[in-house]
């Protein structure tokens, strides 16, 4: 902006405020905007503003705490009583949650731009930047990246492009194909390979198991997302994992969408207790995440019958020594209930899972011992398994037929 606009550019840290001493931080801030408005016209722009700009009052320094002294003076700086100054100050943060209240009034930081997750076509542009100087192969295609990597940042992007290159590299090659681009997703998402992790025949049987019955769950309900890969491979921390991802970028999820995702996830779960009448530490993660989506659909998105359309729970409270604090503003009673909606939710999606599960355990089977064999099966192989078997595999026709029943 600086650059179209012809000023001067001053750019600072907010971190580079803050220092042992009470007043420093003050002082470097009113030597910042003297310069400025020296040479002004300017830009001055603050990154990581929340390292001063959080709500006062929170913390335990007191009013001279060096942090409210900084942003004192920034805000003093920020008076809009005097409109001659050409001095524009911008600000970035990914915290907007916590700061001031006095710093986003009208007349200072008066103008809020939300960077969201780049979609599909803006992920396809971003690829080709990164990949101005990379040696492609013919076979690369980097739509079909695109689709690939829904939520991805533009960060995200940058490292995928520079893993495929360490891929390429390592196999003696001098060009860059669309497998290594393909694997490299992965890498990003997940980690990399743990070939050295060699899982014991049982613990294979059972993580075989586990990941067939994601996919299979996740196959079989109309609203969760098709598989793309499923893998016994060691990954990052994951024993084995399935890839599911959305046919298209979405904004909003509805309630059956979450519901059907639960139910995925429990999908390791009941497959562990239902063919080896126990269970390992392996679903801990899903348990995790599933009962987190469960309360959020209770407390925060309305989506619960029993409770009805009332948030109950914000975005988060403040930090206290290190910790998260929520001012509760429920009572005890509807804490109960929550409690009790949120294992209703559970128990129905566990119920789901078993259903299906009981109903296909021929097509559990199958898939398992195929994982087992090949210890990786890529979506074209996993969908003829699944049309072999009387199960049609999703597609983008089906979504937007889901849609329109929903709307």
């Amino acid at each position: 902006m600086a650059g179209e606009a012809g000023v001067n550019f001053f750019s600072i840290s907010g971190s580079e405020f803050v220092e042992m001493f009470v007043g420093v931080g003050a002082s470097r801030v009113r030597d910042l905007f003297k310069l400025a408005k020296q040479t002004a016209p300017a830009i001055i722009f603050v990154d990581e503003i929340d390292a001063v700009g959080r709500v006062r009052g929170a913390g335990a320094g007191g009013g001279n705490d060096e942090r409210e002294q900084t942003l004192n003076q920034i805000l003093v700086e920020m008076d809009g009583f005097e409109p001659n100054e050409k001095v524009i100050v911008m600000a970035a943060t990914n915290r907007p949650d916590v700061l001031d209240p006095a710093l986003l009034r009208p007349g200072r930081f008066d103008r809020r731009v939300t960077l969201d997750l780049p979609d599909r076509g803006d992920r396809e542009e971003i690829l080709k930047i990164h990949s101005k100087t990379k040696p492609f192969a013919e076979d690369v295609n980097l739509a079909i990246v695109a689709e690939r990597t829904p939520g991805f940042s533009g960060a995200d992007l940058y490292s995928l492009m520079n893993e495929a290159a360490i891929l390429a590299a390592r196999e003696d090659r001098t060009k860059v194909s669309q497998y290594d681009l393909i694997r490299s997703i992965e890498k990003v998402m997940l980690g990399p390979e743990r070939r050295s992790h060699i899982l014991s025949k049982k613990e294979k049987e059972i993580t075989a198991y586990h990941e067939a019955g994601h996919a299979l769950v996740a196959s079989v309900l109309p609203f969760a997302d098709p598989v793309h890969k499923i893998s016994i491979i060691s990954r990052g921390r994951a024993a084995g994992y399935t890839l599911k991802l959305p046919l298209e970028d979405r904004k909003l999820q509805s309630r059956r969408e979450f519901l059907d995702d639960i139910a995925m996830s429990l999908g390791g779960y009941v497959a562990e207790k239902m063919i080896f009448g126990d269970l390992t530490t392996g679903p801990s993660n899903d348990l995790q995440v599933a009962t987190a989506l469960a309360r959020d659909m209770v407390t925060k998105y309305g989506m619960s019958e029993s409770m009805g359309p009332v948030a109950l729970e914000g975005q988060g409270g403040q930090a206290l020594f290190g910790r998260g604090v929520n001012d509760k503003e429920y009572s005890e009673v509807v804490g109960a209930k929550i409690d009790a909606e949120v294992s209703k939710i559970m128990t129905d999606a566990r119920t789901k899972a078993e259903n299906i599960l009981t109903d296909y355990r021929n097509v559990l089977d199958i898939i398992s011992r195929r994982l087992i064999d090949v210890e990786t099966i890529e979506r074209e192989e996993y969908e003829e398994i699944l049309v072999a078997n009387g199960i049609a595999p999703k597609k983008k026709e089906d979504l937007n037929l889901q849609e329109t029943s929903v709307l």
